[in-house]
């Protein structure tokens, strides 16, 4: 961590939170990017496939205020713990929880990674659709996981006072107020983000209480002052603000760099992710791509595709990795193409069910690597050629996060593949975003939050004449999509 000098003994200082499927991390910045303290506290996955199904909110909570004490011990002894000046939250995209009278879980947590409502998923499309409504629900969605759980378990689903997601539930556990999320977090409830309103197809046609759905407002509005009962659990200090919160997706778009329009976010980890803002929404009938709502008043569209980066760690070890990385460019521009899918199944930039993985036979190990290195590539572009078809507004530029991101190689292959500058910051995970938005009203708004506290750490350039030579590698990477019955 920075040692801190005179000049930043009077500084604000935020924190962001972020509750991810595997572990708490937390981060204390500075108004100019220092990052002061940090934590992670991690819980095991060792049981298979359960913890990604459900989990308990007290566990959450329990290893949040572990976190949150660490950083604030370590922000104690810098002798600089009274600058924390607010805190805001991010967690999962689509994970619910049912709360009762007094705020407490009824039940776990039901994952946004919980497959068991996909058939409730296919009702809310129908309900959705046919209300004018383009949300493509699937069971990664918040709503179908509340649909599911009222079918199943009746006597339960009566008491439920407040279905929540996790943001809002550390939220209220940080400063005793309840009932109010954030945009971003209620858009995968079913929530109306045009007309700012829960639609009325959600209690009529789906039958889920409206009186149980909470307040959305925008991220980085004022919820509470931390309470003095968390205060004495974490050792925070008095009169430190709470802000609402955003999903992972979100703040990782912002701490990417991504904050103001015709900027765009690809995040690469187990699958690729892209989110932009945009002055308007972007509207897709087919309901591939969705759009957030931008705390500022502008509009976050994105997709999320079932490729990314998933077959990297479970075919290559740390060792292969760095040797495959340095002989890849040896082989760019390749003419070997490759779609890295490891399931059944395609969402984004394309919708196609039975679409499958594939590469060209024969290749060595380094060939294969290069391949489908660029297959994301060439899928990365496809999103974005599909974005700026849908939309008036180009694409400037492209901040990227994410494991992918720490290949220079790849870099390098998605610039002259996009041909757009891609541009990279220091620090990009989730927990900076949710800083970023603790920060905005200290700062006025998201962008002068992000532009003040974040740091570039490279930007990328395309080059014209290897760009030209990837024209005719991803116009083969289009057929062979075609080939196998893709509708483009």
């Amino acid at each position: 961590m920075a040692e801190v000098d005179e000049m930043n003994k009077s500084q604000p200082i935020f924190i962001g939170i972020d509750i991810g499927t595997q572990g708490i991390r937390t981060i204390a910045i500075g108004y100019n990017g220092t990052i002061y303290a940090a934590s992670t506290v991690t819980f095991n996955l060792a049981k298979g496939n359960e913890l990604r199904m459900e989990q308990s909110p007290f566990m959450w909570w329990q290893h949040t205020g572990e976190s949150i004490r660490q950083v604030a011990n370590s922000l104690k002894e810098q002798k600089i713990l009274n600058q924390v000046v607010s805190l805001s939250v991010t967690s999962t995209s689509g994970t619910v929880i049912p709360l009762d009278k007094q705020y407490e879980p009824l039940y776990n947590a039901l994952m946004y990674s919980d497959s068991r409502s996909a058939s409730e998923a296919a009702l809310c499309r129908e309900a959705a659709f046919a209300a004018g409504h383009y949300t493509a629900f699937s069971s990664s969605y918040g709503l179908p996981k509340i649909v599911w759980f009222h079918k199943h378990f009746p006597q339960i689903a009566k008491d439920v006072c407040l279905w929540a997601h996790p943001t809002d539930y550390i939220i209220g556990k940080l400063t005793g107020k309840w009932g109010i999320t954030d945009y971003t977090s209620a858009f995968k409830s079913g929530y109306d983000l045009n007309n700012e309103k829960w639609p009325e197809y959600i209690e009529k046609t789906l039958k889920i209480p409206v009186k149980s759905l909470p307040i959305v407002l925008p991220s980085g509005t004022f919820a509470g002052y931390v309470s003095k009962e968390c205060m004495e659990e974490t050792g925070l200090p008095e009169n430190v603000s709470v802000t609402l919160g955003l999903t992972d997706g979100c703040a990782s778009q912002f701490a990417s760099g991504s904050l103001s329009p015709g900027n765009w976010n690809t995040t690469i980890g187990t699958t690729l992710v892209i989110k932009g803002i945009t002055y308007e929404p972007i509207i897709d009938e087919k309901g591939i791509l969705y759009n957030h709502r931008h705390p500022d008043g502008y509009w976050m569209p994105g997709g999320a595709s079932n490729t990314g980066g998933d077959w990297i760690s479970i075919d290559y070890s740390k060792d292969e990795l760095a040797y495959l990385n340095s002989k890849a460019y040896e082989y760019f521009p390749s003419r070997w193409i490759s779609y890295p899918l490891r399931q059944k199944g395609e969402r984004f930039p394309f919708a196609f069910p039975d679409i499958q993985g594939f590469d060209e036979p024969g290749l060595t190990k380094e060939q294969l690597f290069i391949s489908r290195l660029e297959g994301v590539a060439y899928l990365e572009r496809m999103a974005y050629e599909m974005i700026e078809k849908l939309s008036s507004e180009k694409v400037r530029a492209v901040f990227t996060a994410g494991g992918g991101s720490s290949s220079d190689v790849w870099l390098t292959i998605r610039s002259n593949v996009l041909k757009k500058p891609i541009i990279k910051m220091k620090h990009s995970d989730g927990a900076i975003g949710a800083a970023i938005v603790a920060a905005s009203s200290y700062f006025g708004s998201i962008q002068d939050a992000g532009e003040n506290m974040l740091k570039r750490e490279k930007e990328v350039m395309f080059e014209e004449h290897i760009s030209e030579q990837y024209e005719e590698g991803y116009e083969r990477f289009i057929q062979a999509l075609k080939k196998r019955g893709v509708v483009l």
